[in-house]
């Protein structure tokens, strides 16, 4: 990473809410094309989230914990805040000296843009505001809500004309928080209705509606140079498995989330 820091652009993308059982299951059915072309062998990878709500993952993920493999470890990781004795800080990882990786790369001269989904990047309170308050600029308008059915349309327009008006000698990171499929997500999923509520199956379709348009993101984001892209889920959610509903709790299905990162090439 300290070669990719200060060369290319950088994208982390969050799928807020995703579990990873509904995400590998659309994967191996062929219904996220888009996705699954830009994944590592076509899978996503198995992780456990670093919280279980958005708040506190998010807050995680800028001080350099992404989620973490869900495998035996250490594993050594992409970014870090420098404190004596880490053992997930590698040679090849980005070391800072800034309490968040936000900050960091603002030092080392990138613009950095936050692009807000769920209620807590709505800037319409304290807590709203503090992890967009992060970043030199930050956006979110009613249109990136969870109550939105185009919420991930307005999402990935905003980002072309970020993009695009940037000058092209200008470093870029640029976050962005997918609401999607956070609850309500049932408008996704054609003949399901509000009394219904969510389900699983309107969280695929939710997955599905962000597949259809995340081709738009990836080609604004290698627009002008290579980009280095971090795609995950914050946390995952519960749909009356074992008698629970939400998250913010500690079920498997909140902890387990899929993450993939990968390059962006510039087009041709």
């Amino acid at each position: 990473m300290n070669e990719v820091v200060g060369r290319d652009d950088l994208l982390l993308l969050t799928l807020d809410t995703l579990r990873y059982d509904v995400a590998a299951r659309l994967v191996a059915e062929g219904r996220l094309p888009n996705l699954a072309g830009r994944l590592p062998g076509g899978v996503w990878e198995k992780r456990h989230a670093p919280g279980s709500f958005t708040y506190a993952s998010h807050q995680a993920m800028f001080a350099g914990f992404l989620p973490t493999p869900a495998a035996p470890g250490p594993h050594p990781r992409l970014f870090a805040s420098r404190f004596a004795g880490s053992e997930t800080t590698a040679g090849g990882t980005f070391v800072f000296d800034s309490p968040d990786l936000v900050s960091a790369l603002a030092g080392r001269g990138y613009r950095t843009v936050c692009v807000g989904g769920v209620g807590f990047f709505n800037k319409q309170g304290a807590l709203g505001s503090v992890l967009p308050d992060l970043f030199q600029e930050s956006h979110w308008e009613p249109e990136f809500s969870v109550a939105s059915p185009t919420s991930f349309e307005a999402q990935v327009t905003r980002a072309e004309r970020i993009v695009a008006e940037l000058p092209a000698g200008q470093r870029l990171f640029l976050f962005l928080n997918a609401s999607a499929l956070h609850q309500p997500n049932w408008f996704h999923l054609p003949g399901a209705t509000r009394e219904a509520g969510d389900s699983l199956d309107t969280h695929a379709a939710a997955l599905e509606y962000i597949d259809r348009h995340i081709g738009r993101l990836f080609t604004a984001m290698s627009a002008r140079r290579r980009c280095f892209a971090v795609v995950c889920s914050d946390h995952g959610t519960t749909y009356g498995e074992d008698g629970y509903t939400g998250h913010r709790l500690g079920h498997e299905a909140v902890w387990t989330v899929p993450y993939s990162h990968f390059f962006l090439e510039p087009s041709a």
